[in-house]
């Protein structure tokens, strides 16, 4: 994804994938952590200050190495609150949410508003109204035993996690489905829960102050926590 990204923006990253695992080790090697949470950063480098890329000649390349900080237990023994909140998802168009880059901005405003209302987490939806995802989750939702999640063209970025749990889902007789909801309809959900690197599979137990189900961490969802857990056991 990295490269993917880069060559999007044409940044040109003059290292293969070979030279980043031996910085990867050195790195988490001199961090000594018992689990780590890695983060590659490449910059266009020194340059002017304007918005022209080409002013920039060589690329620098960060690597950040930090002990991994989980989720406090109750948010997943509980559920975590979130908000449906104003502030929209970048429009797909104009800026290419499966291009990763650094420009939070976006995440950051709406995130800013859940804090504002009391919630952990903020639901963005698009220009259209459409589900879209969290400020650094993707979003799933349960009816009547189903998963939806909101599909790539409605504008998310379909993080590793994601297609993980779809998988998962499918693997384990689930119907699951990728479309295009308007916000509204998340009221009427059974079950939502969010995926992501570190928050794993996350359930919420409320929306805009509201009980979702039961209130509870459903079945499906509990399910699907055991079953990404299980697997991650496995791949280590």
């Amino acid at each position: 994804r990295l490269f993917a990204s880069a060559k999007a923006i044409s940044l040109n990253i003059p290292h293969d994938n070979e030279w980043f695992r031996e910085q990867l080790k050195v790195t988490l090697g001199a961090a000594d952590n018992d689990e780590s949470y890695i983060r590659i950063i490449v910059t266009r480098g020194i340059g002017e200050i304007n918005i022209d890329p080409t002013s920039c000649h060589s690329p620098n390349i960060i690597i950040i190495v930090m002990a991994v900080k989980e989720y406090p237990k109750p948010c997943y023994e509980k559920g975590i609150h979130v908000a449906l909140v104003s502030i929209k998802r970048n429009a797909r168009d104009a800026l290419n949410p499966n291009v990763k880059t650094g420009n939070y901005l976006n995440n950051i405003l709406a995130k800013m508003e859940a804090n504002k209302l009391g919630a952990q987490d903020a639901i963005m939806v698009n220009a259209w109204g459409h589900l879209t995802e969290g400020t650094t989750s993707n979003l799933f939702f349960v009816r009547e035993g189903h998963i939806l999640t909101p599909s790539q063209d409605c504008g998310i970025l379909s993080g590793i996690t994601r297609e993980m749990v779809i998988q998962l889902s499918k693997e384990n007789g689930f119907h699951i489905e990728e479309g295009k909801w308007p916000g509204e309809e998340l009221y009427e959900a059974d079950e939502i829960f969010l995926t992501g690197t570190i928050k794993k599979v996350m359930p919420v137990s409320h929306l805009d102050g509201r009980p979702v189900g039961s209130g509870k961490p459903g079945p499906v969802t509990l399910k699907l926590m055991r079953l990404y857990g299980d697997l991650i056991k496995r791949k280590l």
